[in-house]
C-alpha cells in the first residue's frame, strides 16, 4: 500500500467554528451544483443511482459528507453524530479519494487495497465511480473558474504549491498510455 499524506491530526482536533457545518453545506452544495450544471452528463451516468445518497467518510477529515447527485445536494455532518441516512458509503483518506478523483490512482485498486472501501449498495459506488471517471473532473479548476479573474491564477498557483507541499493531487493528472 502506497504511503500517502494525511491531514495534520490537529486539524482532527478542532472543535469546528460555529455554524461551519451549515456554511460549508451551502458552499459545498452550491459547488456541486456549479459541476453538475459544466457536467450534465455525471447524473445521466449515474443512471438510476442519481438518486441515492452517498456518504463520503474521509477519515482524516473532521466531517462527513452525503452527496446527494440528483437534489444536487452535499451536507457537512459531525463526526460525533450518528451518520445520516444513507444508500451507500466510501470511506477513505483525503489523499486517496483525491488521487481517484483527479485521475492519479485507479478506483479499483485503491478498493483493492483498502484505501478506499465501500459500504450499502455497491452498484451505487460503481456508477458514481464511473461517472466522475467519465467527467475529467479537476477541482483546482472548478474553483478557479468559480472565482474568476485574476484570483484563478492565483488559485491555481496555490493549489500547485499546496499539491507539491503536501503530497496531495489536487488537479486533475493526465495519464500516459
Amino acid at each position: 500500500m502506497t504511503q500517502r499524506p494525511t491531514l495534520p491530526p490537529l486539524l482532527m482536533r478542532l472543535p469546528p467554528p460555529p455554524l461551519s457545518r451549515p456554511a460549508l453545506g451551502l458552499a459545498l452544495t452550491a459547488f456541486l451544483r456549479r459541476i453538475a450544471a459544466r457536467e450534465p452528463t455525471i447524473l445521466s451516468r449515474l443512471g438510476p443511482y442519481a438518486g441515492s445518497r452517498f456518504l463520503l467518510d474521509v477519515s482524516d477529515a473532521p466531517m462527513l459528507l452525503l452527496m446527494q447527485p440528483q437534489a444536487r445536494r452535499l451536507t457537512a455532518h459531525s463526526r460525533r453524530a450518528p451518520a445520516p441516512e444513507h444508500d451507500a458509503a466510501i470511506r477513505g483518506g483525503l489523499a486517496a479519494f483525491l488521487a481517484m478523483l483527479h485521475g492519479a490512482e485507479d478506483g479499483d485498486a485503491l478498493f483493492f487495497s483498502g484505501e478506499l472501501q465501500i459500504g450499502g449498495d455497491t452498484s451505487a459506488v460503481l456508477a458514481l465511480r464511473n461517472a466522475l471517471d467519465d467527467a475529467e473532473l479537476d477541482l483546482t479548476e472548478e474553483l478557479a473558474a468559480l472565482t474568476g479573474r485574476p484570483l484563478d491564477r492565483w488559485l491555481r498557483r496555490g493549489s500547485a504549491l499546496v499539491a507539491r507541499k503536501s503530497g496531495l493531487v489536487l488537479s486533475r493528472q493526465e495519464v500516459m498510455a
